[in-house]
């Protein structure tokens, strides 16, 4: 009986293994078809994406169809290619929360200081007419919309290609960014959509808020022109007229008063908006009235919109690590002003003067490496050629009578306090012999209009700026730096720290206290760049 009994349990013993084998493969083959259609997970430490890759195929394809957009096909393929070809602007099956931010960003382009239209936006609308809805990935919308982020990111945070700018006489170096770096960055961490503000140099964004506050005063209508009476040729305090009126209104306006009393006499009150309105416009502070005064506030609104577009522009080109820098000496052409910077914190604001119309001063960068004390003045060709040499020929006393000599084949003006560079000059080597000196013609800083020189830059602040640049240096001290000055001695010292030194033009600018400046475009450079950013 027992070994009848045996090979029944054997043969049950066998069938129970088969069917758990049988089970168990056919649920391998469950879980294999269950992650190749739903890219599920398949251990505990591999996750794969919610959706499958899409068609490299399909981008070729895209850009045949969307011309427009053929000038971000080679990006679209490097991002592309860096994400396996899988979606990314989806989340699960809805447009995600950085797609969204996207659309809103492209709906606000001229808040931003474009004016472009968006390409295919009619197809970019149908996509989020229905993007809180659940919709199947489509790869056509996919594209459009890595398309349009780099359309963005072009227009907003990268401006006109580089030869453009160059050909506007603009040399500062740009931020080198890579978009797809930095869309993939946003993409892991989408907070970082809100923080966009490290992608241009900070004085864009104070722009941009000035821009908005320029378009609302534009949207009420109440920017006025000012009446001028072409008798009168100055108001001053104590004097009525209407168009003292009308110059209150507008400076309520441009909120260079608290109030408006609607009077039409000159007051205490109003002669403070002027003294302010003065300071931003770059007028000498004084409380007269004069038509250029007036001939400034009636700039139509909308040109005054346009220089802040302009100047957004410009800001693009900067990198934004400009502010982050140790030391900075920054020159706003337009404003005839230098700006010390250490450690991000103005030390010093000083009048200059920069290169007349024939000689415009360049606008680039480069690093301050020696400060020269009772430098000789080395007489350029071109001006030996033009001036000296001409007016030698009237006066042969000429050389003698400014201190001037032969040497090595050139002309040379000696050391002193009638030099023309001075008693000190600040060299930072370049291919444009562009460099900061004193002078000792000082009245030319009370002008209005600073573009007297040759093209280098004349300090109104020169015995200041050399202590700021030396005073972390142990070999020098205030008195050492007058001495030397004054020595008569020309004495080259290279800096342990060298500087850098920005040139740059601006013909709007808001300063730290949020005030927004105006300056005349005295190379005529703003029409140039305009014809090029506006399209429409």
């Amino acid at each position: 009986m027992k070994k009848s009994i045996l090979p029944i349990m054997v043969i049950v013993l066998l069938f129970l293994l088969t069917s758990i084998f049988c089970k168990n493969n056919n649920n391998k083959k469950e879980i294999v078809k269950t992650a190749t259609l739903k890219s599920a997970v398949i251990s505990q430490d591999v996750i794969v994406p919610k959706m499958l890759p899409f068609d490299s195929t399909l981008v070729q394809a895209f850009f045949i169809k969307n011309p427009e957009l053929k000038k971000y096909q080679s990006d679209v393929i490097t991002l592309y290619r860096k994400h396996q070809y899988n979606y990314i602007w989806y989340d699960k099956n809805r447009i995600s929360e950085v797609g969204n931010f996207l659309y809103n960003k492209l709906n606000n382009l001229e808040g931003e200081g474009i004016d472009a239209v968006v390409p295919y936006k009619d197809k970019l609308d149908l996509i989020f007419q229905t993007s809180g809805e659940s919709q199947n990935p489509n790869e056509d919308a996919e594209l459009l919309l890595s398309s349009l982020y780099f359309f963005y990111a072009d227009k907003v945070y990268r401006g006109l290609d580089s030869d453009k700018i160059e050909e506007m006489g603009w040399y500062l170096p740009r931020k080198k960014q890579s978009y797809v770096d930095y869309l993939g960055s946003i993409l892991a961490k989408p907070s970082l959509i809100y923080k966009d503000e490290s992608e241009v140099y900070g004085q864009y964004y104070r722009l941009r808020e000035q821009l908005k506050k320029y378009r609302e005063m534009d949207q009420k209508g109440e920017w006025n022109p000012i009446e001028v009476d072409r008798k009168v040729k100055s108001f001053k305090l104590g004097d009525s007229s209407k168009t003292i009126a009308q110059i209150r209104q507008h400076l309520y306006l441009t909120e260079d008063i608290q109030s408006d009393s609607k009077s039409a006499v000159y007051d205490d009150a109003l002669a403070t908006g002027i003294l302010k309105y003065k300071k931003r416009t770059a007028f000498n502070l004084d409380k007269v009235i004069l038509p250029k005064h007036i001939a400034a506030m009636n700039v139509p609104l909308k040109e005054r919109i346009k220089t802040i577009m302009v100047n957004m522009e410009r800001c693009r080109w900067l990198c934004s690590c400009v502010s982050s820098l140790k030391g900075l000496i920054f020159i706003n052409i337009p404003a005839y002003q230098l700006t010390y910077f250490s450690k991000g914190k103005k030390e010093l604001v000083s009048n200059v003067v920069v290169g007349k119309v024939m000689n415009k001063t360049v606008v680039f960068s480069a690093d301050i490496k020696y400060i020269v004390f009772s430098p000789y003045w080395n007489v350029p060709n071109s001006i030996l050629r033009k001036e000296i040499l001409p007016a030698l020929a009237k006066n042969p006393n000429y050389m003698v009578k400014h201190d001037m000599e032969w040497f090595d084949g050139r002309v040379r003006q000696r050391p002193g306090p009638e030099n023309s560079l001075g008693l000190v000059k600040f060299l930072f080597p370049n291919n444009n012999a562009i460099y900061l000196h004193d002078t000792p013609s000082k009245n030319l800083f009370d002008e209005e209009k600073r573009a007297f020189s040759h093209g280098c830059i004349r300090v109104a602040k020169p015995v200041e700026l050399a202590n700021l640049i030396l005073k972390d240096d142990k070999a020098w001290n205030p008195e050492k730096i007058a001495e030397a000055m004054s020595s008569g001695v020309e004495t080259w010292y290279p800096l342990k720290n060298k500087i850098p030194v920005y040139i740059g033009y601006f013909t709007a600018w808001v300063d730290d206290d949020g005030i927004l400046h105006f300056y005349e475009d005295v190379y005529n450079r703003d029409k140039q760049l305009a014809s090029l950013i506006f399209t429409k």
